[in-house]
């Protein structure tokens, strides 16, 4: 079967409030599609940042698989999740479990862990009834939109990350470390530099200091890359904050953020964080058998809140290695 050729892709539909789309003449063959266009597809991500791909019609998860495999290579396992995934064979997940009526605010996928995946790859086979985006907002213009003295501390100290691991909300140590073995999860933490507390119910406390602004490995530009707002306390809604609080103190919290130093992060920093996040999002309905590829590095991703059934399967790929801040293609270091 011969396809058109990758010169079509340049006929993407860039809007100010969407991601850019390409539109696509069904085909049988979904695979072979993008393993014709694979170089082209990339060079436009690289571009825009994001691509959303309508007409191809992915169908089912082995499918969906083979294409995110010709486009990217081999797909990353997950580790260091915050919430469940279930998976789909080697490198292929749902989407994160997250209620379906609360957001999942803007963030950068694993901006947390020091091998971070520079593409995302999302498929989806049944859209919501209604709401349900994959929202994407470019980091380089969210990077210039906030206060510079507030960029120049976040840049000077970097942000706290620190979770506990329960067993009741949020990942299990199975599902971010591979493993519930002490010694193993121990040997993972000394490995990425993540500071670790065993508490005496035999619970889990961990810390990791990481970059909160980073240059593009590709373009050089500067990106604000982080989850500094979503995994931070102040945004979830008033309600499951209160109860969290109330359960576990704020030490306590599956996960929350703080400055580089350790200090607090106020709700008013969080507010305008999510503010301007919001005046540089783009957003589209899902449609069943859309393809979206998204870099992860210079974009950020949201979910928004939905009804009715929502499929939306994710890989990521590409890994880079955070060294001094800066995402480097894995397997060199600066």
């Amino acid at each position: 079967m011969s396809f058109s050729s990758p010169a079509s892709l340049l006929e993407v539909e860039p809007r100010p409030d969407r991601p850019p789309i390409l539109r696509v003449e069904p085909t049988a063959d979904p695979l072979g599609w993008a393993a014709a266009h694979q170089e082209a597809l990339r060079s436009r991500v690289t571009e825009h940042g994001a691509l959303l791909v309508r007409g191809l019609g992915l169908r089912d998860p082995d499918q969906v698989r083979a294409v995110f495999t010709a486009l990217a290579g081999e797909l990353m396992a997950e580790r260091e999740a915050f919430a469940p995934r279930t998976a789909y064979g080697s490198g292929l997940y749902s989407s994160t479990a997250w209620p379906d009526n609360q957001p999942m605010c803007m963030h950068h996928e694993l901006s947390y862990a020091q091998r971070v995946p520079g593409l995302l790859l999302f498929a989806c086979l049944t859209a919501p009834g209604q709401g349900g985006a994959t929202a994407i907002a470019d980091g380089e213009d969210v990077l210039r939109a906030l206060p510079a003295e507030l960029t120049e501390r976040f840049e000077r100290e970097g942000w706290l990350l620190t979770r506990s691991y329960n067993d009741e909300i949020g990942a299990s140590l199975v599902e971010s470390f591979g493993s519930e073995d002490r010694e193993t999860v121990e040997n993972y933490c000394r490995a990425h530099a993540i500071d670790f507390d065993w508490q005496p119910d035999g619970s889990l406390r961990t810390t990791q200091r990481r970059a909160a602004v980073v240059r593009h490995p590709v373009t050089g530009r500067r990106c604000w890359f982080n989850q500094v707002a979503f995994l931070n306390q102040w945004t979830l809604a008033p309600e499951v904050r209160e109860y969290l609080v109330d359960e576990y103190g704020e030490d306590g919290l599956p996960f929350n953020t703080r400055h580089g130093d350790g200090a607090p992060i106020g709700e008013d920093v969080v507010t305008l964080l999510n503010s301007t996040y919001e005046k540089h999002t783009r957003r589209e309905p899902w449609q069943a058998g859309d393809l979206m590829l998204v870099d992860n590095i210079r974009t950020a991703h949201a979910r928004e809140p939905f009804t009715g059934e929502r499929e939306v399967l994710v890989a990521m790929a590409e890994p880079r290695l955070l060294t001094e801040g800066r995402p480097t293609p894995e397997g060199t270091r600066r």
